[in-house]
Order: structure tokens, then sequence, then C-alpha cells
């Protein structure tokens, strides 16, 4: 499986981007999918999951209530929609999969197989 992230880019403080998480050549619906970020000179932060089989999700507290994970299950792909973002949510967001159907520790990396390529976010105050 290959996954391609997009949807980065520049946006003034409050404001919204929607990521996608594409996935090539295998089925996103039987592996889970999560999004990390890093933010340069801190450590990588797992901020959301999704079960893709049946839509369980999982967010970090510093997102909970402005990020939106979902599926996209006719396309293949994840979407992660930032709303009320910050200059703290500055950073190249990342998406991972693989076969996680437990949500304890779903921001651990340790479980991800497939990773896309990272997309820049950087808010502006």
């Amino acid at each position: 499986v290959q996954l391609q992230a997009s949807g980065g880019g520049l946006v003034q403080l409050g404001g919204s981007l929607r990521l996608s998480c594409a996935a090539s050549g295998g089925s996103l619906y039987y592996l889970s999918t999560v999004w990390f970020r890093q933010a340069p000179g801190k450590e990588r932060e797992g901020i959301s999951y999704i079960k893709n089989s049946d839509g369980v999700t999982e967010y970090a507290d510093s997102v909970k209530g402005r990020f939106t994970v979902s599926r996209d299950s006719a396309k293949n792909t994840v979407l992660l929609q930032m709303n009320g973002l910050t200059p703290e949510d500055s950073a190249t967001y990342y998406c991972g999969a693989g076969r996680r159907y437990r949500t304890s520790a779903w921001y651990s990396p340790d479980w991800v197989k497939y990773w896309g390529q990272g997309t820049l976010v950087t808010v502006s105050s």
C-alpha cells in the first residue's frame, strides 16, 4: 500500500485546512489510519486515528474538538479536517496505516506499516 498525503499549506490563525491521505495498491478498509505531526525540534505526535472498517476514531487532547478524521471508502482516502488552527499546529503532517484494531496506544508509531510522505502545515499569527 502506498500512501500520498496532501492538502498542507499556509493558513492564518483560526483558519482551516483539510488534509488527504490517498491510498493506492491496496484497500484501506481492513487497516487503521493514523495522522502524526512533527514540528522542528519537537517529538512526533500522534494526533488522530481511524479504524477504517467501522469508523472508530481517537484524537489527541491537543486537537480534540478542532480536528475531525473521516474516511471516504469510495476514494480509498482518509481525510483530516482541521479547524481553528493556531501557530502551535504548524508542523509536517504524516499519515500512516497498518493493522491496529485496538485503540489503546493508537498514537504509537510502532504498529504503522505504511507511511505517506509529509505535508507541511504553517499557521501564521
